[in-house]
């Protein structure tokens, strides 16, 4: 496999925003926060102006109320029950085309199956190999990590994809609850002992994806990463070549 550089998608000291986006459906799950964000500061800074604005000049020794008065805001009431109506479509319409963005799974090219165990990973190659590839993903102690291996982080066997290529991911559980998360990806998919739950992945560009199990599976659920190293097709072909031969 060749060594071509690869992008590091993990988090940094004091991160504030998201990882770099590497597929279309964190690119779109990026822009719908932004999107609510814009709303979310326009609408605070609005209401913290108007609140000081009632505090300042609307006092009962300048504008004492009376019965009149609380009749005559019929305008007022229209505006402030339209305009979050309005705010609520704009905001409800790109969320439902990002989650049957989400949800819809193409004609994939290449299918794998993740198990969530305690306390690893396990995954199957079952496309073009047969007897079917598996193996398992453990951490890295701390004490046998090389330069250059993050700590909690790495993994002795990455899951190892193509890019540009159309996936399809399928997760389960043996045991208990688990989660498969892999932000730069935007995927965070439950791994349900008995059922099967699928997601489709287009990766965009080669590189080193890091993940965590992300739901509570028992004591050790904080020493269970991700990896994928996402390369280019030749270099997944080889790879797959190199395996059927060994």
């Amino acid at each position: 496999m060749s060594t071509s550089l690869f992008f590091f998608d993990l988090s940094e000291p004091w991160q504030l925003s998201f990882q770099d986006s590497a597929t279309h459906i964190m690119e779109g799950i990026i822009h719908f926060h932004n999107w609510i964000l814009f709303y979310l500061i326009i609408i605070t800074l609005f209401v913290l102006w108007f609140l000081l604005l009632i505090i300042r000049f609307f006092h009962l020794s300048i504008f004492p109320l009376s019965l009149q008065s609380l009749k005559e805001g019929t305008f007022i009431e229209i505006i402030w029950t339209l305009t979050p109506a309005f705010i609520l479509i704009s905001i409800a319409l790109p969320s439902f085309r990002l989650l049957y963005l989400m949800d819809e799974v193409l004609d994939p090219i290449l299918t794998i199956k993740t198990i969530g165990r305690q306390w690893y990973w396990e995954y199957e190659y079952g496309d073009y190999l047969q007897p079917s590839f598996i193996f398992d993903s453990y951490m890295i102690p701390t004490d046998d990590l090389h330069s250059g291996q993050f700590r909690l982080l790495d993994v002795d066997n990455r899951l190892i994809l193509p890019s540009l290529t159309s996936i399809r991911v399928i997760v389960t559980a043996a045991d208990v609850l688990h989660s498969w998360a892999i932000p730069s990806l935007g995927v965070k998919l439950d791994c349900v002992p008995g059922r099967l739950n699928q997601t489709s992945l287009y990766i965009k560009r080669h590189g080193l994806y890091f993940g965590q199990c992300s739901e509570l599976c028992g004591v050790q659920h904080g020493f269970m990463p991700i990896v994928l190293q996402v390369v280019p097709l030749n270099d997944y072909l080889s790879w797959l070549n190199s395996y059927e031969i060994s």
